[in-house]
């Protein structure tokens, strides 16, 4: 009944929009979230494919993020089967899910909705090892984390650093701290997001628009807000940033509670209000089997989920060094990967 009530508020949201829709949601469910990735491509593409052609194609997007390329890839795919693109925001779309949103002609956004900044986070085998110090664990660098330390020494309100010198002593302090090459990465890195924002807002911008507003947006989604976890509401996206942000009420009158129930159903579907806990999930049975469904593709022609099924048990398991027997809990992957159901 889950499906068919979610095939339900599709079809009546392509009767309102006179489009067809493709659903794109990765879970955030603490513990057992997913990401957007290019794996989805070849899933994506059978989608499109049952639609042939249309004139606008809705992209129901719910994501916290994933592989930055990845949002090129998915905007050229999605364009290649209409004329119009428009991405609708339920509520989160950070990160490359913003950046898949800079690609379409027009943003539908509820009072829920949420886009987030575009800076990257470089992991490499060259960045400073993690605080953990777990055998090849890494910390993570964001671009504007080391743009803002160069910052910070030259800006008058704190240090104020002007000679070249000076500065060349600054760069060799964090140098001593970070290899060059994941500073090196760090640079493409930032480069890239300013090229990618480039490509994706030029499929629906003049050339004279793109040149001048492209500083000015990048800007907004990476240096001006100094925090990758900063929430952009739909006012800010419209209003301050410029982005082509429809409100979603002005579709038509149902229309806001129709993406809301759409997305509600997803949401009880991969529990994401619920953090995972294999504690609860055993209850007083001292082994049991699930299944999580953790991320959707889905039109009116076909359904695919990213399903992960575990097995748990609860064993004592003892210990040369304590007396006492402990109860702990074995985790096993049973099948894990996209599915069509």
């Amino acid at each position: 009944m889950a499906k068919e009530r979610r095939l339900e508020l599709i079809s009546e949201i392509e009767k309102i929009r006179k489009s067809k829709v493709v659903c794109y949601l990765t879970g955030d469910r603490r513990g057992f979230e997913t990401r957007i990735h290019p794996e989805v491509h070849t899933m994506l593409y059978d989608h499109l494919q049952k639609i042939s052609h249309a004139e606008t194609i809705d992209l129901y997007l719910y994501s916290t993020g994933g592989v930055t390329m990845a949002a090129w890839s998915i905007v050229n795919l999605i364009r290649e089967f209409c004329n119009k693109m428009s991405v609708i925001i339920p509520f989160k779309a950070f990160s490359t899910a913003t950046l898949i949103s800079l690609g379409a002609d027009e943003i539908i956004m509820g009072k829920l909705g949420q886009i987030g900044p575009v800076d990257p986070t470089v992991t490499m085998p060259f960045n400073p090892p993690a605080p953990s110090n777990r055998p090849g664990e890494v910390l993570p660098i964001s671009v504007e984390e080391v743009s803002s330390f160069i910052d910070f020494a030259k800006d008058e309100k704190y240090i104020g650093i002007k000679s070249e010198s000076a500065l060349v002593d600054v760069l060799k302090q964090l140098t001593e701290k970070v290899h060059p090459l994941a500073l090196g990465s760090v640079y493409r890195a930032i480069e890239q997001i300013r090229m990618l924002a480039s490509k994706l807002l030029g499929f629906h911008m003049s050339p004279d628009e793109e040149e001048k507003e492209i500083e000015r947006i990048i800007g907004a989604l990476t240096k001006r807000l100094y925090s990758h976890d900063y929430i952009i509401s739909r006012k800010e996206a419209k209003n301050e940033i410029k982005l082509n942000v429809k409100d979603v009420e002005n579709v038509d009158k149902d229309f806001e509670k129709l993406v809301y129930d759409l997305f509600k159903e997803y949401e009880q579907e991969m529990c994401l209000t619920n953090p995972f806990s294999s504690e609860i999930l055993l209850g007083t049975q001292n082994e049991c089997r699930e299944t999580f469904f953790r991320a959707f593709i889905e039109s009116q022609s076909r359904t695919d989920t990213y399903i992960t099924e575990k097995e748990f048990r609860r064993i004592q398991q003892t210990s040369p060094t304590v007396s006492v027997p402990q109860v702990v809990i074995q985790e096993r992957i049973i099948k894990e990967g996209w599915e069509q159901i």
